[in-house]
């Protein structure tokens, strides 16, 4: 009998298993010493909650909105790279998954599924991720192709003007495409069911580009393209310009520091996102559980603040939003979920976190997620 799947840890164990060691360690990996990639996830843990006891928990409810939107739970999907390698149609499974429960699925730039595709295999808005390129006119091409697809926000990333050293990826030869040593081919042969279901796709290479970037016609060119696109002059006069080109919902990911928080209203964003990329760019940055809270007090009453990075329970959903989040994203839960066992793997990770969400909710003596603030936490 299968062991019963009860966390996200238990889903991140079958995902190791599942999905080869490259992918996965692209997923499961931060930059340099990987100290901001722990801290996101550790730094939960001394935040203790009150619980109340004697009180009324019935008809709980986690329904809210996250940028204006309503939401079952103040959960969204992050914008993950390279997702359709962790599972054949990575990107269609988890957006599937995020349209059955209720909250937002946002798809990256470096997507294997295009923004057509996830549009073409779901019936509800999703949110697109932007990464500024040094070509104005694909980015301006890949804001109208996510305007066509009735996308219904943006979230445009700020801290990835330049890549983080990723020391497991340069281990593993993650490259486009793929260098095939001998332990990368051996490490795949013990993977047949993921092997099975990419020779079943023609979803292998970054859809959102191939086929629309002048000059890529192929994986190699591809490579170049990307490692050279990137835009390290990235400003907040860019900012400007893409919401004035988006003329939509704009969300500004990457925040982790209260003047920048600042510049963020000023430039009249919708909402922000506290984040460190999942500590895989900046390593020794403070953790996004830690920056939360500055950030809230410094411009909350002005813009929506959002937080991803670390979440990886209900309960650290619950103590987000009791430290001023009005939502969060997951990334590698949902990545953990997605290799395990594809959009029933994702379906599994989101109904784990409602259920501990839910419980825990009520243990604090709550029954309406849009009640929960500081009161629930421990003040020591």
């Amino acid at each position: 009998m299968a062991r019963p799947i009860t966390s996200i840890a238990d889903l991140r164990a079958i995902a190791k298993r599942r999905v080869p060691r490259m992918f996965y360690d692209y997923c499961d990996s931060g930059s340099w010493t990987e100290s901001t990639y722990r801290e996101n996830e550790s730094d939960f843990v001394p935040i203790k909650l009150r619980q109340r006891v004697a009180v009324d928990m019935r008809d709980r409810t986690l329904e809210t909105t996250m940028a204006g939107e309503t939401v079952s739970m103040p959960v969204a999907i992050a914008p993950t790279g390279l997702t359709g390698m962790q599972h054949a149609d990575g990107e269609i499974h988890g957006a599937r998954a995020a349209e059955k429960a209720g909250i937002p699925f946002t798809l990256s730039t470096m997507s294997i599924c295009s923004i057509e595709d996830i549009a073409e295999n779901t019936s509800k808005p999703f949110w697109f991720q932007l990464y500024v390129m040094r070509d104005r006119e694909f980015v301006s091409n890949l804001i109208r192709r996510a305007k066509a697809a009735r996308c219904s926000a943006l979230v445009l990333t700020l801290d990835l003007q330049i890549l983080g050293q990723r020391h497991k990826d340069i281990v593993n030869g993650l490259s486009t495409p793929p260098r095939m040593t001998v332990a990368n081919i051996i490490n795949l042969a013990t993977k047949p069911r993921w092997c099975l279901n990419m020779l079943r796709t023609n979803r292998r290479t970054f859809r959102n580009i191939a086929g629309h970037a002048k000059g890529v016609t192929d994986l190699r060119s591809l490579s170049s393209w990307t490692a050279e696109q990137f835009d390290p002059a990235l400003s907040w006069d860019d900012v400007k310009w893409i919401k004035e080109q988006w003329g939509g919902k704009l969300i500004l990911k990457g925040i982790l520091d209260a003047e920048d928080a600042e510049k963020a209203v000023a430039s009249g964003a919708d909402a922000l996102i506290v984040s460190n990329h999942g500590g895989r760019q900046l390593d020794g940055a403070v953790s996004s559980i830690s920056a939360l809270p500055g950030i809230v007090d410094s411009v909350g009453d002005r813009i929506e603040v959002l937080m991803d990075g670390g979440i990886r329970s209900g309960q650290d959903v619950l103590k987000a939003v009791a430290l001023g989040a009005k939502g969060v994203f997951i990334g590698r839960s949902f990545l953990y979920g997605l290799g395990a066992g594809g959009e029933a793997g994702v379906t599994a990770c989101l109904d784990i976190i409602r259920k501990e969400l839910d419980i825990t909710m009520a243990f604090c003596g709550l029954r309406d997620i849009k009640d929960v603030d500081s009161r629930i936490i421990v003040r020591r």
